[in-house]
Parts: structure tokens; sequence; C-alpha cells
């Protein structure tokens, strides 16, 4: 059964829902004719009788069709399918850009100007493909936005309203009622057991992110730890924090992982921005992943199999601005994980925007890519040439790293700047552009954890054996960093990155690292490499 088409295949969708399945949630509803109601697979509550009962592949589907949600599994309060996580076809980058706020920001228009489409065109597919079109995905994610702020804040309502991207308090309320069949004040008053998330600043609330289970969170959380950059990312014991540059103004996020879910803590300039920031959130941590997927597969080659059976559920680590990242990819070649750090700590320091209330350690938002063009840091002149490059493709609209870009578009333009070679080309797909089977080939780290593993001496040994590993490559590269001693594999941290753990990998000849020890995940084999590896 494809994972995209779930939903078309009604005899194993019912014998996932007599199995109360948790791993089709997201990937498809249940809507129960003889109620009105729809579920999600793992619903506790009686299974329906066969002939009652249709499959939609989204909630947007189900209240489409006159649907209202199960109170007792709330399907609309399940992980993201991971369809639209991996995919790069047109309907998976309108359901990214949904989820990023898009439609409430520029509406329908202009969701459907960013994917190159007639807002009839993109009616048509995504209605085609999903069940819904985008007025009813996004009406949707603002029911499900204002179901956990009504349930877990003590925000007034109209508050609620305009922080889930409703238009006014009539289309909220209406809405509510739609699709939950109580009006808002009944969800509050079902929700008064819960625990308030929200404090004395007026837009800082605390939310829980779910997440299929299982997650580990040892390498997600210490590669984000080991290469924040200071003023913009830090550490506080278990917990992550940095900042981000939103619609409405900067906003500050700090994650902490739990067995059960991730907490989010969000200071807001202003709640507007909620949806957005949930969904950066979101992808920076590939929470909408289907870890069981992944970790089918890749314990079907000998060597990964132990490690996907002693840490299942390992993520990939992306991030919540695709632009920024491309930035700090370029600074990091050739160098060490610590020398990047610098050098990006540097540029935001000359660059970067300063918030008007620093929050701990987080003191700036990181530069725009226009805000560093002509730039000229304390780099090789090579790497300050590369970096202008990426920054005026990126600043004049060339190169499009967003939740909605084509990948293969993306890809082309990057590297087909001057400086940009095969390693920059995938440390970007695999964590600007959310590409489930990106591979650097050339990272260090990946070759140096292939060998510990008695996998591959070579490198061409080492491509042909990873394909058996598609679509999921970039996940086998999380299990090849992890069988290394480097810091990010380490959480929480035992202090902060030092840069005399590490070494200069920028020639081989003149900087000989000695097998024992640790690899720089971030970094290329060797300058030719860069270039020629692949």
């Amino acid at each position: 059964m494809q994972t995209g088409t779930v939903h078309e295949d009604p005899d194993r969708c019912y014998v996932a829902v007599q199995s109360r399945d948790p791993r089709f949630d997201g990937w498809f509803v249940t809507a129960v004719t003889s109620t009105g109601i729809y579920c999600r697979p793992s619903c506790p509550a009686r299974t329906p009788h066969r002939r009652n009962v249709r499959f939609l592949p989204t909630a947007a589907a189900a209240q489409r069709a006159g649907f209202r949600a199960c109170k007792r599994c709330r399907p609309d309060a399940t992980p993201g399918s991971p369809a639209w996580d991996g995919r790069a076809d047109v309907v998976a980058r309108a359901m990214r850009l949904i989820a990023d706020g898009v439609i409430d920001r520029s509406g329908v228009p202009g969701l459907a100007d960013r994917l190159g489409y007639s807002v009839r065109q993109l009616e048509r597919v995504l209605v085609a493909e999903v069940g819904a079109g985008p007025v009813c995905l996004a009406r949707a994610q603002r029911a499900q936005t204002a179901r956990v702020l009504i349930e877990t804040t003590d925000l007034p309502m109209t508050e609620v309203a305009f922080a889930a991207g409703f238009s006014s308090i009539r289309q909220f309320n209406d809405t509510v009622r739609a699709v939950f069949a109580v009006p808002p004040s009944a969800l509050r008053s079902a929700g008064r057991g819960t625990v308030r998330a929200r404090d004395a600043s007026a837009g800082t609330l605390v939310l829980r992110l779910p997440f299929r289970r299982p997650l580990r969170p040892d390498t997600l959380f210490g590669h984000l730890a080991a290469t924040a950059v200071p003023g913009v990312e830090e550490v506080v014991g278990a917990t992550y924090r940095r900042t981000l540059r939103l619609a409405h103004g900067p906003a500050v996020v700090a994650l902490t992982p739990t067995p059960t879910h991730i907490s989010c803590r969000v200071d807001l300039t202003d709640v507007a921005d909620l949806t957005s920031a949930i969904a950066r959130c979101r992808r920076l941590l590939d929470l909408d992943a289907d870890p069981e997927a992944v970790d089918l597969a890749l314990a079907g080659d000998p060597g990964l199999a132990p490690l996907v059976a002693s840490a299942p559920g390992r993520r990939v680590p992306r991030t919540v601005d695709g632009d920024e990242f491309a930035v700090r990819a370029v600074l990091g070649q050739q160098v060490s994980t610590a020398a990047a750090r610098t050098a990006a700590g540097a540029l935001v320091r000359d660059h970067g925007e300063p918030l008007a209330v620093p929050s701990g350690g987080l003191t700036h938002l990181f530069p725009t890519a226009a805000g560093l063009l002509g730039a000229a840091p304390a780099l090789p002149a090579g790497r300050v040439r590369t970096l202008n490059e990426v920054v005026g493709a990126l600043a004049d609209g060339r190169l499009e790293l967003g939740p909605g870009a084509d990948r293969e578009r993306a890809r082309r333009e990057l590297a087909a700047l001057p400086g940009v070679g095969p390693w920059t080309v995938e440390l970007v797909a695999m964590r600007a552009l959310g590409e489930p089977d990106a591979f650097p080939m050339g990272d260090l780290g990946v070759r140096r954890g292939a060998a510990r593993l008695g996998m591959a001496d070579r490198p061409r040994e080492l491509l042909a054996r990873a394909e058996a590993w598609r679509p999921w490559r970039a996940y086998a590269v999380q299990h090849l960093w992890a069988a290394t001693d480097h810091p990010i594999t380490h959480w929480p941290p035992a202090g902060p990155p030092s840069a005399g753990t590490e070494r200069d990998t920028r020639s081989r000849r003149t900087s000989p690292v000695p097998p024992a020890a640790p690899a720089d995940p971030t970094t290329p084999a060797t300058r030719r490499s860069r270039h020629d590896h692949a």
C-alpha cells in the first residue's frame, strides 16, 4: 500500500481501525456515517460497522463532507501526515505552505502565486488529492489551533480567534460550532482540568507538540546544541532556545523533549504568528516524520539493524529558515563545527537585527539574505565570494528554500552557483529542503561512521550500499553520525562547545586527523572532495 494513498485501500484501513493502530494516525481519518463523526484510526471508541465508515485523507476533507471531530480521540490534534513532509510535488508544497500560515497572510491567491498555479487549478489539484481545497485546509488548521488555545490557555476568545488565523469573531464561532458541534465556551469548560499555559507576558504561550513515537532526542537536540549560533541560539539545561523572524515581529521559542511530546514555550510579538511559529518548530525537529516506516526500511541493512534496534526514531535536524541554513552551510565549508559557529556568530553581531529586549543569551535575529548583500566577513576570499553568490541568489528570488520550494529546481540553482559543491547541496537539501533521501556522502562524519561500522572503506562502496537505504538516506546519515564520538551525539550537552575539542579539516595534508579523533559531521572530507566526491 502506497503511504500517500492509504485512504484508497478501504480494507487495509478498516484492519488498521479494528486494531486501533496508532501508526496510521495522520495518514487518514475514519468518517462514521451513522454518527456524523470522524476519528483517528486509533480511536478507543467501539469500532463501527464496515458499512458505516468512509476513509478520507485529511480532517479537512472530513469537515468538508459534513463530519465533526470525535471528542474522545481528538483527530484534529494528531501529528501531521508524513506524506506532506517527504513528498516534493505541488500538493505537498501547498500543504507545507498552508501549515506555515501562507493563506492567513496572503490568501489563496498568494498561495497559488507561490506555487506558479492559478487559483482554480490549485483548487482542482488539492480537491483531487486530499479531498479539500485550500480554504477548507486552512479552516481545518485554524480550528485545530483554536481548540488547543481554548483548552490549554486563558487567552480571551477574541485573542484566540485572531491567533488561530480567523478574520472575525463570527467566523471563529461558526467554525468551532461546525467542526466540534459545540460553542467555544463549551470547549473551554471541558478543558478546565488542563494546566493553563500562559504567564504574565502578553504573547507567551506554552504548548505541547505531538509526534509519532518513537523519537530519539540525543542526536536531534545534540546537533542543534553543538551547532548553536551565539546570539541566535542557546541551550539552557535540557532546553534548546532560539529566535525566529516571523511576519509580525521577532519571537523566541524554547523546546524541551519529553517522552510523550515536545514542550514548546513561545514568546511572540503578535499572537497572529502562532501558527507559523508552531509549523517552523515542527519542521526544525522533523516531528511529522514516520519513524516506523523509516526504521523498518533501514533495519534491512545488517550494518544499520543493530543501531536502529538500539536507537529507534532518529529524526533529521532541520531548520526554521532555509535561507539562514544555506548561509550557515557556506560558512561551514572546509572548517570544523566550532569554526563555523564562530563565523556565524560574527556575522550575526555585524549584520543581524538586535532584539528590542534580549532574552537570556538570545540577542539577535539571524541576518536576512538581503541584509548580507555585499558583506565582507573575515573569511577566505573564496568563501566570501561563495557567500555573496548564495545570498544574491536568495535575495533576488532565483534560489527558493522555503517550505514551498521546488526541491529539484532549488538543487539545480544551488549547484550552479560558483563555490557550491555536492556536500553543500546535499546538506541544504537534507536540512533546509527537508528531502528525506538527501545523502552528503562527502561528509567526514558520514565516512567516519561508516568506517567504524565496517560498512565501506571507499566512497564508491558507501554510495553503492546506500542505494538500499532509499528513500530514507537522510535518516541513515543520523545513525552514521551517531556512531562517532562527537558533541552532536550528547544531549543534554556536558558544556558549551569548545573549539579546542575539534580539529580543522581543511586539508588532510596539512592537518592530519588520526583515526580515533572525533569526526565532524558537518564538514566535507577535503577541499577537493567538496566538488568532486559525488
